[in-house]
C-alpha cells in the first residue's frame, strides 16, 4: 500500500472548477491529478452517473487515488489524453481541467531536484520513467542546444554566455548536482537577483527535460477534438510561455499566425472565452505561495 503524499492546497480551486460548469451526469477530465484537490471538488459536484478521469505520470500521485467507482486515474502523460480516453471507451467529454507546472509536492521533495532551495542531484523528471533528465541536458547537450534551452525556456538574455561557461566547466568534471551548477554559474547570480535568475535557469532545464511546451500543444489540440460542443476547458498556467500558448489557442485555435476569414471577413474560431483572465487573491497567495504566478483561463467549445 502506498503512503499518502503531502500536497498543498490546490490553486484557484473554486474558480477553476466553477469554470467547468459541472453537469451532474457529465464526463470530466483532470489531466494534472497531483494531490487530487481539484478532482475531489469535481467529484463533489458530480451525480451518481457522472464520471471523472484523471491523468498523472508521477508515480507519487498513485497514493492519492479517490476510492469511488465514478473515478479512474490513468498513470500517463496527458499528451496522450485522446488515446487513453478511447481505451476507456470515451470519445467526447464535457470538460477538461489542467493545472500546469510542477506540483507543490514535487518542489518539496529534495531528491526530485525541482527546487532551488535544496542541494540535489540534477534530475527534474516529472516521471521517473523518462530517460532524459537535467544531468543529461547540462552535461551532454552541446553549447548551442544549452543556449536554446536557456534563452527560449528561461527567457535569459545571457543564455549564450551561461551555456559557454557550463560547457567549459564540465570539461574538468561532470556537473552532478544543484550546488555545482550554482557554483559554475555564480558570476551570473548577483546577490539581489540570484533567486530569480536561478529560478529561470531551473525552469528552462525542467521544461526541456519534460518537453512541457510540446506536451501542452499536443494536449490543447486534442482537447479541442474531444470536447463536446458547449464543453469547457479550464487551464491554470504559471509562466508567460505557457500562458501565451493557452491564450492564443483559446482565442483562435492556433499557436502561430491567424485563422482564415470567411466570405464575410469574420474569423471562424473554435472557442468562446467564458471569463477574463483570473488571478488569485492576495489572501490565497498568502496561504499558498505557489499561487502567486497562477493565471486561469476558461473557454467553451463552440
Amino acid at each position: 500500500m502506498m503512503t499518502k503524499m503531502e500536497y498543498h492546497n490546490p490553486v484557484l480551486l473554486k474558480e477553476t472548477v466553477d469554470g467547468l460548469n459541472i453537469k451532474p451526469d457529465g464526463i470530466y477530465v483532470d489531466v494534472t491529478f497531483g494531490g487530487g484537490g481539484h478532482s475531489r471538488e469535481i467529484m463533489r459536484r458530480l451525480g451518481p452517473n457522472g464520471r471523472l478521469f484523471a491523468f498523472d505520470q508521477d508515480e507519487d500521485a498513485q497514493a492519492n487515488v479517490i476510492d469511488d467507482e465514478r473515478f479512474v486515474l490513468i498513470p500517463e502523460n496527458f499528451r496522450f489524453i485522446k488515446r487513453f480516453l478511447r481505451f476507456h471507451g470515451v470519445k467526447a467529454v464535457d470538460g477538461i481541467l489542467a493545472d500546469l507546472g510542477v506540483s507543490s509536492h514535487q518542489f518539496d521533495v529534495p531528491e526530485r531536484g525541482f527546487s532551488t532551495r535544496f542541494e540535489a542531484e540534477l534530475d527534474m523528471r516529472m516521471s521517473k520513467k523518462n530517460e532524459l533528465n537535467a544531468f543529461v541536458v547540462v552535461n551532454e547537450y552541446d553549447e548551442a542546444d544549452i543556449k536554446r534551452v536557456l534563452v527560449d525556456y528561461g527567457e535569459l538574455k545571457n543564455g549564450g554566455a551561461m551555456a559557454h561557461v557550463i560547457v567549459e566547466a564540465r570539461r574538468n568534471e561532470p556537473i552532478k548536482n544543484s550546488e555545482q551548477l550554482k557554483k559554475v554559474l555564480s558570476r551570473f547570480l548577483p546577490g539581489h537577483k540570484s533567486n530569480k535568475i536561478l529560478a529561470q535557469i531551473y525552469q528552462a532545464i525542467r521544461i526541456e527535460v519534460n518537453q512541457e511546451m510540446d506536451v501542452l500543444k499536443e494536449f490543447l489540440e486534442q482537447s479541442l477534438e474531444i470536447l463536446k460542443v458547449g464543453g469547457r476547458l479550464s487551464v491554470i498556467s504559471y509562466h508567460s510561455l505557457e500562458d501565451r500558448l493557452v491564450k492564443r489557442f483559446m482565442r483562435n485555435g492556433m499557436f502561430e499566425g491567424e485563422p482564415e476569414r470567411d466570405m464575410f471577413g469574420n474569423f471562424e474560431v473554435p472557442f468562446k472565452s467564458i471569463e477574463k483572465l483570473i488571478i488569485p487573491t492576495d489572501e490565497e497567495i498568502a496561504i499558498n505561495n505557489r499561487a502567486r504566478s497562477a493565471k486561469l483561463r476558461v473557454a467553451e467549445k463552440k
